[in-house]
């Protein structure tokens, strides 16, 4: 059964996070795991001329492509970080809008080398129902890549989180974890025809690794 996602609370939470989260000196960098310098590069997208990032946040990958010549597109559901990704990134051509990832993808007409989310849209909207809308809004030949903490064993399926602890307004949103198999057979009933999902190792034992999926489609 699907879970009650409150879009305008989930928007207020990501404001709050927007607040702090791009911070001075940063600069572009692409990086799927949450150890910089660790595991591979944009090379998981192939050689796009055209990329779409769903859930952008602080707009670095996206900036770092642009600033390779790929037309960069982002988009954020929070009007706070989009703000500031636009005014910071604008010297790079990268493209930022607002938008919910759902929403968007089913009113974007425009077709993608590349869909791709890092601890991002993906992690955060129910794959039964974003998996279609990306596979409808790639190219042939074209990717889908995400990445994201992997599932805590046990703990599948839409998984609630709470901004700020427990106490207080109660401002929540869901994240969707599942078993490296499980998000294969989602990218395959979805329309993609090939698709790959592992668990990254962390730079250090026992650290938290990383989940990677990237979902085909195939070439006219």
């Amino acid at each position: 059964m699907p879970v009650p996602h409150d879009i305008a609370a989930e928007t207020e939470l990501w404001d709050q996070y927007a607040e702090s989260a791009l911070k001075d000196g940063m600069e572009p960098v692409f990086n799927w795991t949450q150890y910089q310098g660790h595991g591979p590069g944009p090379e998981l997208l192939g050689d796009p001329a055209s990329v779409l990032e769903i859930g952008c946040g602080t707009g670095r990958a996206l900036a770092y492509l642009a600033g390779r010549g790929v037309a960069a597109r982002g988009i954020d559901l929070s009007p706070v970080m989009v703000k500031k990704t636009g005014e910071r990134w604008a010297d790079t051509g990268a493209e930022f809008g607002c938008g919910e990832a759902l929403d968007f993808l089913r009113e974007d007409t425009r077709m993608y080398d590349a869909v791709y989310s890092i601890f991002g849209a993906a992690w955060f909207a129910d794959p039964s129902r974003l998996f279609p809308l990306v596979r409808e809004r790639l190219h042939p030949g074209g990717v889908f890549v995400f990445s994201q903490p992997p599932a805590i064993p046990g703990a599948y399926g839409p998984q609630g989180m709470y901004k700020g602890g427990f106490a207080g307004k109660a401002v929540f949103t869901y994240r969707y974890s599942y078993r490296p198999a499980v998000w294969e057979r989602l990218l395959l009933r979805a329309g993609f025809t090939s698709a790959e999902a592992m668990v990254l190792g962390a730079p250090e034992a026992d650290h938290i690794g990383t989940l990677i999926v990237r979902g085909g489609t195939a070439s006219v």
